[in-house]
């Protein structure tokens, strides 16, 4: 019996099998749950990545920018589930303008893009969702600590700030629903998105030796067990919180 043992898991945002989105939903099946995974873009990519978890899941396109995907949502989980537990918002896009140290000469239309599938998105997949979840349930965010202004990260750093305070308002709002709303602040990691980032490099020479645990920049099996952790049942009264998995870098000085 694992500790998702019946629980029905949406899982957005995979693309390959490095994705944080992949290790929760393998995770998760391995915890007892059934998934339903979301993909953009190159859907049948996703379609032969979904089939190297234990359970090749169903995979349904979502763009957290169309709001027909949105509208269609819960009728297109809800014929392969026939409720909610749990949504991972593993949803996160910047162009390359809003990154990389061009802080200042960023547009608003390279950043409004950003806010909307980084930030926005968080809102807009739980409400989706909602009817699917009337008996309660948790939704987990992938966040990276908003806290401070890292280099290159820029405005995705922005609209990190805004997603953890976004969770909170969630938080606030879907409480009375019974619907738990959390983050994880994940370390760096070897993502497909993470490649996309100018300066990577970077985080990936000093974190490791920064960090009181240590850290694997490949793997992302600690922070899957986090976001597994925060769906299950053993996290009862945690809502609005942001769970830092990064080897404890958030906690020490530089």
């Amino acid at each position: 019996m694992g500790i998702l043992q019946g629980k029905r898991i949406l899982v957005t945002g995979v693309l390959t099998d490095s994705s944080i989105g992949f290790a929760v939903a393998k995770v998760a099946q391995e915890q007892g749950a059934s998934v339903v995974l979301t993909g953009f873009g190159r859907l049948s990519l996703v379609e032969r990545i979904a089939k190297r978890l234990p359970e090749p899941p169903p995979v349904l396109e979502l763009d957290v920018q169309d709001t027909g995907h949105l509208d269609s949502l819960a009728d297109r989980v809800g014929e392969h589930l026939d409720g909610l537990d749990g949504i991972v918002h593993s949803i996160g896009f910047a162009p390359q303008s809003a990154l990389g140290g061009n802080f200042l000469n960023t547009s608003w239309e390279d950043v409004a893009t950003a806010v909307h599938i980084s930030t926005y998105s968080f809102k807009s997949l739980a409400v989706a969702c909602l009817p699917l979840m009337k008996e309660g349930g948790s939704i987990v965010g992938l966040d990276f600590d908003a806290s401070r202004a890292w280099p290159v990260y820029d405005w995705m750093g922005v609209a990190k700030a805004g997603l953890e305070s976004c969770a909170r308002y969630l938080a606030r709002d879907l409480g009375p629903q019974g619907i738990r709303v959390n983050l994880v602040a994940a370390g760096p990691l070897r993502t497909m998105a993470a490649k996309s980032i100018p300066g990577f490099a970077e985080f990936e020479e000093s974190w490791p030796s920064r960090a009181p645990l240590g850290w694997d920049l490949a793997d992302t099996t600690p922070t899957a067990r986090a976001c597994v952790a925060l769906l299950s049942d053993w996290f009862p009264a945690t809502t609005g919180e942001i769970v830092h998995v990064d080897g404890g870098v958030h906690a020490v000085g530089t």
